[in-house]
């Protein structure tokens, strides 16, 4: 973890039903990315490891997430890296 992101732990939550929230589909990993007003959902359909870089390269958090919904608060706004499996995504905060 980022000292200076603070602690991150996914949680469990219910998708945000925002038309506002921006969504990234991960269609070959089975892996569904919303972010909205600071959180980023992932929603798998399988066992995926989800990893969060910082654009530096800097780890933040690395989790195996089972079948479900979960959501992470990033404390600093800016742009990260997110790894689901196999697939890369940039996710603006």
């Amino acid at each position: 973890m980022s000292a200076w992101c603070g602690p991150v732990k996914w949680e469990e939550a219910s998708r945000p039903v925002d038309n506002q929230a921006v969504h990234q589909q991960v269609e070959s990993e089975g892996v569904e990315i919303m972010v909205k007003d600071g959180w980023v959902y992932v929603t798998a359909t399988r066992t995926v490891t989800i990893r969060i870089f910082s654009i530096l390269g800097q780890p933040i958090i690395t989790e195996t997430m089972q079948p479900g919904t979960y959501r992470l608060h990033l404390a600093s706004r800016g742009i990260y890296i997110l790894r689901a499996g196999s697939a890369t995504r940039r996710i603006t905060i």
